[in-house]
């Protein structure tokens, strides 16, 4: 049953191993150190069941039970009995965690902080792994087809990590899974007896075959292909926004004719940068329009029961000639063409290219990029836009309230009508909806009435730690609360326009951020926003930012989609001009909530003015002063252990001492010696004699009587030195006194003679033996290796005799023993 136990323990830790590309989702090592807490449980379930030589469906239900006290112990829910005893109430919370962990999964980026939902779902798949590969592994004797569990765990940062996976944690888990293939081929060997060569010789069960090496070097070779394939062909790094999915984008399910984009969760993309405590620039654009509106990303169309999702976009390459919205200019629409340069870091990854709404015209972009006109968002299906600079020429389209008033509804089998109406029926968005535009006559009145009405004056403010989503419960939990930021503003009056019968959408994209000297505007995870786009029939999609202006960076307003929380006496231009004051997130009457709700979540919000920060120099000084500490402890630890050696002066033997009477007359007293401190004195002499030979790399035998040392010390190292000589010659003699003499030498000066003989070692070697010797004792640190391999060793000898004692007991052996009745 040992080699069962060894090959359980090795199936754990490969498990373990297998998870190592999970780190590339969490930002921290948490869920690291509680799945070990977890498959070690299980693991130890495993081998006491093998123990009591239970069949292997007792061991699988040994193995749960493991896993649901490890899950309870690292996840506990307050009702446990004995701090790890699962009780219902457990249960009932590991279901409110799953049930959590799909809304967090889809309100966090990677990376992924420390959230217990998520935390949870990652510790319990690591754990039901563990399960199945002991299984395949130990129970059925199939460890090959244990690598298939270990391939899902891998799987899952493939799903959802934006850029390619890298390639250590990788290797890791290949390691792991190779080490239990060696484990188990070496019990089979071991099970089997002896192992032959082709020539009939004998190989011992460690000496590496032919097939074997064979074996290894087809398996080293197979993982540098797997690593190195994907690094080496284009297109094949990619993660879950590289997936393909084709179609039009118009819900008909017909492929597309120019291809189609990774379905991307832009949802998701927007919360968790929104999220992150960190600021990063993202975008750096310049462009000759004096007041540009947003910088759009993408579109989220699809409404579904569970929420606003993105449409796969559709089109056709942007090297070809796009449409120019200016030859058909309607009337009160004001259009002015304008051009734009982009940067993009290496901070954003999507196969998305951030643009301007309607660009007429690209540069520095290749036919790997696609235009879909009716989303107006440029995509690919083989690049990103990580690191790419182009310029391009787009039309800024202004409306006037009267053109948009005057606009006709779009006729109800029109298909941007059908597809951009469609919602589930949630009757209190109804009833709002029909309460909002009563009276009205036009879609312009409509829209405006739904966007008036997601104002300060009616309750509504601005806050980012609500609960991410957009499904008819997530809206009507916002409109009751009437708190939540740029999602939730931009997706509920997309729901509410559409419940009026127009077309909406939802668009993704930035805010104007900071502009630097040079005329750039500088675009960080800050300035990721969402707003509403509203069809008109004749003239188009209309953006409409519902957000409050004051509790977003860069905000936009326009004549036709005022800020409605502004104070009366300002009026806003006919043209879009920035919010007052929108750089300024401190403005307007919702910032006190706002602050405090941020501050939940660790975000750093400009006030206006640089943050003062805490002096870097006293870190880097603790810091300097702890290395220091830590390499002067060996030259320490040699100082302390030659002051403990020093020789004490010891008195010679038979000495007569004059002691004064009773009487006033003198007296002789015979003082003798210790014996044993003489002898302890001499050791130690000795021994620091050795270590200084240690330090100066002079050659030690152990085996040697301490005459001999001394003699070839004097003859080779201390040649022509006359008081080193002497010296080592009497600390051999005292040595050699006090092991095998009655009387150990006690009239000798061991101290002087220590310090004459290491001073000539030190003037014989050169600086950097002394300079070692000094700082880095090798005495100490040979000394502190061969502490540690006996504590090993120690180790290794209790744990084999606790693993022998443990073999031979067994519940049967009890059972052998009962009377027979």
């Amino acid at each position: 049953m040992t080699p069962h136990r060894n090959i359980g323990f090795v199936a754990a830790a490969a498990t373990l191993l297998a998870a190592a590309p999970l780190s590339a989702i969490f930002e921290r090592w948490t869920w690291l150190i509680q799945a070990a807490v977890v498959v070690a449980v299980v693991a130890g379930s495993a081998a006491l069941s093998r123990l009591g030589r239970m069949p292997l469906w007792g061991q699988v239900l040994a193995m749960l039970a493991g896993l649901t006290l490890g899950l309870t112990w690292v996840f506990p829910g307050g009702t446990e009995l004995l701090a790890f005893v699962p009780t219902p109430a457990t249960f009932g919370h590991f279901g409110d965690l799953l049930q959590t962990s799909l809304q967090d999964m889809r309100s966090y980026g990677v990376k992924v902080p420390d959230v217990d939902s998520l935390l949870f779902l990652a510790v319990l798949g690591i754990g039901a792994v563990a399960v199945v590969v002991d299984v395949l592994a130990v129970g059925l004797r199939r460890p090959a087809l244990a690598g298939l569990p270990m391939l899902a765990i891998y799987s899952v940062p493939v799903a959802v990590y934006v850029d390619s996976v890298p390639a250590t944690p990788f290797v890791v888990g290949a390691a792991g899974y190779l080490w239990l293939l060696v484990t188990d081929n070496v019990d089979r060997v071991r099970r089997f007896g002896r192992r032959f060569t082709g020539e009939g010789r004998d190989v011992d069960v460690w000496e590496a075959s032919p097939l074997a090496a064979a074996g290894r070097r087809l398996a080293v070779v197979g993982v540098i292909v797997a690593v190195a394939l994907p690094l080496a062909v284009p297109g094949m790094t990619g993660g879950l926004l590289n997936n393909v999915g084709a179609g039009p984008g118009d819900g008909s399910g017909r492929p597309g004719q120019g291809g189609s984009s990774g379905r991307v969760d832009l949802f998701a993309a927007l919360s968790g940068q929104l999220n992150q405590s960190e600021e990063v620039d993202l975008v750096k654009v310049s462009t000759d329009e004096t007041a540009p509106f947003y910088l759009r990303l993408g579109v989220v169309d699809d409404l579904r029961p569970s929420g606003f999702q993105a449409r796969v976009p559709t089109g056709r390459p942007i090297t070809r000639p796009l449409p120019d919205p200016g030859e058909r200019a309607p009337r009160g629409v004001d259009q002015q063409r304008y051009r734009a340069t982009v940067e993009v870091t290496k901070n954003l990854n999507m196969p998305l290219m951030p643009v301007y709404a309607e660009p007429v015209k690209t540069d520095d972009l290749n036919g790997n990029w696609l235009y879909d006109p009716n989303q107006q968002v440029v995509f690919s299906n083989r690049d990103n836009a990580r690191g790419k600079r182009y310029s391009f020429d787009y039309v800024r389209s202004t409306f006037s309230p009267a053109a948009l008033r005057a606009a006709p509804s779009l006729p109800s089998d029109s298909p941007v009508m059908r597809q951009q109406t469609e919602r589930p029926s949630v009757p209190a968005v109804e009833e709002l909806v029909a309460q909002l535009v009563k009276g009205k006559s036009n879609d312009y009145d409509k829209v405006r009435a739904i966007y008036d009405y997601f104002s300060v004056e009616n309750g509504f403010t601005y806050a980012l730690s609500t609960r991410n989503g957009s499904s008819g419960e997530d809206i009507t939990d916002f409109l009751a609360t009437k708190v939540g930021y740029c999602q939730q503003y931009a997706a509920a009056m997309a729901w509410l326009v559409r419940a009026a019968g127009i077309p909406a959408r939802v668009a993704v994209g930035f805010t104007n951020g900071s502009k630097a000297d040079s005329g750039t505007y500088v675009l960080t995870n800050r300035n990721l926003h969402a707003w509403t786009e509203v069809n008109f029939s004749g003239i188009g999609w209309v953006p409409f930012d519902a957000t409050p202006a004051a509790a977003v960076t860069g905000s936009v307003r326009s004549a036709w989609a005022p800020d409605i929380d502004a104070p009366e006496e300002v009026t806003p231009s006919t043209g879009s001009t920035s919010a007052p004051d929108a750089a300024d997130p401190s403005a307007g009457p919702n910032e006190a909530d706002r602050l405090d709700k941020d501050t939940d979540q660790g975000l750093t919000l400009n006030q206006g003015g640089p943050a003062e920060e805490s002096p870097v120099w006293p870190w880097w000084l603790a810091g300097a002063l702890a290395l220091l500490v830590l390499l002067a402890v060996p030259a320490l630890r040699r100082s302390a252990l030659r002051r403990r050696r020093r020789v004490r002066v010891v008195t010679p033997a038979a000495t007569a001492l004059p002691v004064p009477g009773q009487r006033g007359e003198a007296r002789q007293v015979v003082v003798g010696v210790d014996a044993e401190a003489a002898r302890a004195d001499a050791h130690a002499a000795w021994d620091e004699l050795l270590d200084t030979l240690v330090d100066f790399h002079v050659r030690v035998d152990r085996t040697e009587t301490p005459r001999a040392t001394a003699e070839r010390l004097a003859r080779e190292a201390l040649a022509e030195r006359g008081d080193a000589t002497t010296g080592v010659r009497l600390l051999g003699r005292a040595e050699e006194r006090a092991r095998y003499a009655r009387d150990p030498l006690t009239d000798a000066e061991l101290q002087p003679a220590l310090r004459t003989v290491r001073g000539a070692l030190a003037a014989g070697a050169d600086r950097r033996t002394r300079l070692l010797a000094a700082l880095l004792p090798p005495s100490v640190l040979q000394r502190w290796r061969t502490a540690l391999a006996e504590r090993s060793a120690r180790v290794v000898t209790t744990s084999g005799q606790v693993r022998q004692h443990m073999s031979r007991w067994s519940p049967r052996r009890l059972l052998a023993h009962r009377p027979a009745r």
